[in-house]
């Protein structure tokens, strides 16, 4: 395996071989530890300091179902902190497959120029001038590069987000039909890429570099009864494919912990409109897919295609967290609205759940009414456009907050909260105010614990076992995210056989004894060197703190706020 260190200042690409340190990791601890390691904690996350980094997971690339994952890691323009932004598609895969280990792109192009790194096979990759595709949308730019470089590439792109270096920029990423519909959202990171002047990463699909393996039959044996485990689950085997994490619609709306019209309820009337069985039989009405393998590796397909009432594309995939941010938290109940808006987003290149809760603050602010979907859809085509009002839009809800002078603004650290509540499910509160990342769900994804439609066993509403609970998870997923796992394939670890075969699969892809307090101590190890970035970065515990909206406003229709005191958020990583 190598690094592909890309010198955007120097226009110098190199091949360097990966320092043994390095050698057991993938994912989000490559991306975390090099940041902490090569970028300044002080420095402008726009600058020449910074340094963007791809990595795919540990078990990327390998036979293990559903590890097509590649984590992007940098210090965040949106949080000021630490991030790493996960995404699916094919470009992690295909990356691992050529034998690089991660691209480490460093410093900035000169005179606003654009490049795209093309790499070719495991030996060649080159910078090659584009100024052309500077603020085009993804789309086009995949059509472009894909006729250029030829149609057995994965693409990795910014639009003009990145372009205009918005901190809500996404970076995007093709899927198996080569649409750039997979984004790496979270934390503007495609800010970070722009501003390197890097417009997109064109890689082989074709690559046949033999992951190193110490033991390759111990790892199949391993791998086969997860991917068994994962088709008998009726989550990831049967609800999933038919009706795609749109599924969670209707319970975490029935729990209250579903923010609507910028978090004022927490429950929307129009959920009925949005919901999974809803958005599946519409989608078969017109011919669309319900079902659709949209990243490498996946055994699950719980992609979509959303299509118009004449059969012509939209959208893949329509996911839980877009319905909800494009749906209930700006009042719109009109699905092909909120399809719409879910591709504006994924061309122009933006965080969905940023710009969502961007355009609800907005409206709360008086700019727009709940449930306008026109204007919502206006809002983010004057981000392309680069309209003032647009470039609020697009540098997310503290901006459009400060604007409007309006401080019903729900993130932490700057980002968005994501789909839950968080009085009505206190366990995110602790992940959403804790997490190095900003409010992250997928950092601690605490809902199956607390609702008991998901075989919870804590009372949501109060601050009991809340801490341990969001810390234990947050410590797994920090795990989860360096090997590559995807969030739904987890069904295959859920019982003690079944993260058994994850410790057989580590010991057997390194060769060194791996177990439970392994895998913990990993975690642990990802989120250390994550607050020690951030606190060299200047952030503190008055950081890890909620709006005051979520402490002082009771939130329909349970009339709770939340509980769990400073104190104990502050003990969250007392490990």
């Amino acid at each position: 395996m190598k690094f592909l260190r890309v010198n955007m200042t120097t226009q110098t690409v190199q091949w360097e071989d990966v320092p043994k340190k390095y050698s057991t990791l993938g994912g989000r601890a490559l991306t975390s530890i090099v940041v902490n390691s090569e970028v300044p904690a002080t420095t402008d996350p726009l600058g020449n300091e910074n340094k963007l980094i791809f990595a795919p997971g540990y078990f990327t690339g390998t036979t293990l179902v559903n590890t097509g994952r590649l984590s992007v890691g940098a210090k965040s323009p949106l949080t000021g902190g630490i991030k790493e932004s996960n995404v699916g598609g094919t470009v992690g895969f295909s990356l691992a497959k050529l034998g690089i280990k991660a691209i480490i792109v460093e410093g900035k192009a000169a005179d606003e120029s654009s490049f795209v790194l093309n790499i070719e096979d495991e030996e060649v990759a080159t910078l090659v001038r584009s100024d052309e595709l500077k603020g085009m949308r993804t789309y086009a730019v995949a059509e472009k590069l894909h006729a250029k470089f030829g149609e057995s590439k994965s693409v990795t792109c910014i639009g003009p987000a990145g372009d205009f270096q918005l901190l809500s920029a996404s970076i995007q990423s093709t899927d198996l039909d080569g649409r750039p519909c997979r984004a790496a959202g979270r934390g503007g990171l495609g800010a970070v890429m722009g501003s390197k002047g890097l417009k997109a990463i064109v890689v082989d699909r074709t690559g046949r570099v033999s992951e190193e393996m110490a033991n390759l039959e111990r790892f199949k044996q391993a791998s086969k009864a997860y991917a068994k485990d994962v088709k008998a689950d009726e989550f990831s085997g049967e609800i999933l494919p038919e009706l795609g994490t749109a599924v969670l619609v209707e319970p975490i709306n029935a729990a209250g912990a579903f923010p609507t019209n910028n978090a004022r309820m927490g429950q929307f009337k129009g959920v009925e409109k949005l919901n999974g069985e809803t958005m599946a039989k519409l989608i078969k009405e017109r011919g669309g897919k319900t079902k659709h393998k949209g990243c490498s590796q996946c055994i699950i397909d719980c992609s979509n295609e959303f299509v118009t009432e004449k059969g012509e594309y939209v959208t893949s995939s329509l996911e839980y967290e877009t319905i909800w941010s494009m749906g209930g938290m700006i009042g719109n109940d009109n699905l092909d609205a909120i399809a719409r808006l879910d591709f504006l987003c994924d061309d122009i290149g933006l965080d969905t759940m940023n710009t969502g809760v961007a355009i609800a603050v907005a409206f709360d602010a008086g700019y727009g009414e709940f449930g306008d979907a026109e204007v919502a859809i206006r809002l983010v085509e004057e981000v392309a456009a680069g309209t003032k009002m647009g470039m609020l839009i697009g540098n997310g809800p503290d901006a459009v907050g400060i604007h409007f002078n309006h401080d019903r603004v729900p993130t932490v650290k700057g980002q968005s909260i994501a789909a839950y509540d968080p009085r009505a499910i206190q366990g995110m509160a602790v992940t959403y105010a804790t997490t190095p990342m900003g409010a992250d769900h997928t950092a601690g994804w605490v809902v199956d614990q607390n609702l008991e439609a998901f075989g919870g066993t804590v009372e949501p509403h109060g601050p009991k076992g809340q801490v341990e609970i969001s810390r234990n998870t947050q410590i797994h997923m920090a795990a989860v995210d360096t090997v590559g796992i995807c969030d739904f394939a987890q069904s295959g670890l859920a019982t003690d056989e079944g993260i058994g075969n994850v410790f057989t699969m580590m010991s057997a892809k390194s060769g060194l004894s791996f177990g439970e307090k392994n895998w913990a101590e990993l975690g642990k190890t990802v989120i250390k060197v994550e607050l020690e970035f951030n606190r060299k970065a200047g952030l503190t515990n008055k950081d890890d703190r909620l709006p005051l909206m979520f402490y002082n406003e009771p939130l329909p229709p349970y009339n709770v706020v939340v509980k769990v005191s400073d104190k104990d958020m502050d003990s969250t990583f007392d490990y």
